[in-house]
């Protein structure tokens, strides 16, 4: 948990990813932060131990609950999202099913959407009604019915904006104002964004959450999570990791720390590639219905122009061969890791059933409006005009689109 001085507010966002949570964990004149891999650290002075044991002094005490790499990256992400304080997580999973946990209790509510990513959803519909927590799931981008939920009582309005994989966009600034009518914490997962394109703290969110695993660490070769907000809420699920466990390992660490410096310039170019190549996947006649913000028709563009700064690496689109297209497809392409993970430096495409949905049954999917053909396409950082060739000739060597087929 880092709470170390703050860079000047003035400073880019670009000079942040560089710069900020490393000069004070340098050591012995080094110009990167060290991989600290010590698990305990040696006190002479016990009173001194003791004092930093407690919290009333800085420094550290067991790995679990500290280390000095980990602690830069938790300085790095906090200025970038411009928190209070920020801790730290094994995984993405870990950040949000530890922040989850730390707040609610029997008896409590959860008002969520239908879109969020597998994993969240399983907490949703399976973990938490375990534990007697109310969850109801609202129609992504229907505001009308989640501002009726939760002024029927809630304790957490869990939101994902843009979602995975549907990228479906929600109002935060609303979203906000209606949890605060009735005294809940909101929570938004900033994955897909990232702090370079939106920074939901900027509309009153509470929390905000990090797969640090994607877009952070950008190189598919770490697993690691983050929660940033309020200090006094990131003090509480600190507390809550440290005893149950879920800790950031300092490689991991490092490596967060290592692709955090280009994260800019990545998002820059991936940016600027969705926009182009969902453009023309948009007007292909293998392709059913593309899915990102940046389109004008997207259902949810207006928004997504008022509260983030681009629209993102990602989208998803639909075939209109159905699962049988999609097979023959995705192979073909030169230039993408058929994989489940999104946000590295290479391209990264796969459906829903083998990647941000495959936890659910193919009734679960269909029930949250995933259809099984469903393709998401991570973009990378290589050069837009090569993106668009490989896909070009992907679909050139489809058969002639026949009805769908899902």
């Amino acid at each position: 948990m880092n709470m170390t001085k703050e860079m000047n507010q003035d400073i880019q966002r670009s000079t942040k990813a560089v710069w900020a949570g490393e000069k004070e964990f340098r050591a012995f004149g080094a110009s990167q932060v060290p991989v600290v891999h010590s698990v305990a650290y040696t006190y002479d002075d016990l009173d001194h131990w003791y004092e930093v044991a407690i919290g009333n002094e800085k420094g550290h005490i067991y790995g679990r609950n500290t280390n000095p790499t980990v602690e830069s990256f938790e300085q790095k992400i906090k200025e970038l999202e411009g928190a209070e304080a920020a801790t730290s997580f094994s995984t993405g999973m870990a950040a949000i099913s530890n922040s989850l946990a730390t707040f609610l209790r029997p008896g409590d509510k959860v008002v969520s959407i239908k879109d969020t990513y597998g994993g969240t959803n399983k907490i949703f519909s399976e973990f938490l009604p375990q534990m007697n927590v109310e969850v109801r799931l609202c129609d992504t981008g229907n505001h009308e019915q989640i501002e009726e939920e939760v002024r029927q009582g809630c304790n957490i309005l869990y939101l994902e904006t843009p979602t995975n994989p549907t990228v479906k966009i929600t109002d935060l600034e609303r979203m906000v104002k209606v949890a605060k009518e009735v005294g809940a914490l909101v929570f938004v997962d900033n994955t897909f964004a990232t702090p370079i394109n939106q920074n939901p703290l900027e509309y009153g969110v509470d929390l905000v959450i990090h797969s640090a695993t994607k877009f952070l660490g950008g190189h598919a070769d770490a697993l690691g999570g983050a929660a940033v907000g309020r200090k006094d809420l990131i003090e509480k699920i600190y507390h809550y990791r440290e005893i149950n466990g879920a800790t950031m390992d300092p490689m991991a660490a490092y490596f967060m720390i290592r692709g955090m410096k280009t994260l800019h310039l990545r998002v820059k170019q991936q940016c600027e590639s969705a926009i182009k190549i969902a453009s023309f996947l948009k007007n292909h006649a293998q392709v059913d219905q593309v899915f990102y913000p940046g389109l004008e028709d997207h259902p949810g563009h207006d928004i997504a122009k008022k509260q983030m700064r681009n629209f993102g690496g990602m989208f998803s689109f639909s075939m209109k061969g159905g699962m049988e297209a999609v097979r023959q497809f995705l192979p073909r392409l030169e230039y993408a890791n058929r994989a489940a993970n999104l946000g590295s430096v290479e391209t990264t495409v796969g459906p829903a059933r083998t990647t941000s949905h495959v936890e659910n049954t193919p009734e679960e999917r269909a029930a949250l409006g995933i259809p099984e053909s469903l393709v998401r396409y991570s973009v990378g950082i290589e050069d837009t005009d090569d993106l668009l060739r490989d896909l070009e000739q992907a679909l050139a060597q489809l058969p002639e689109p026949a009805a769908t087929r899902i």
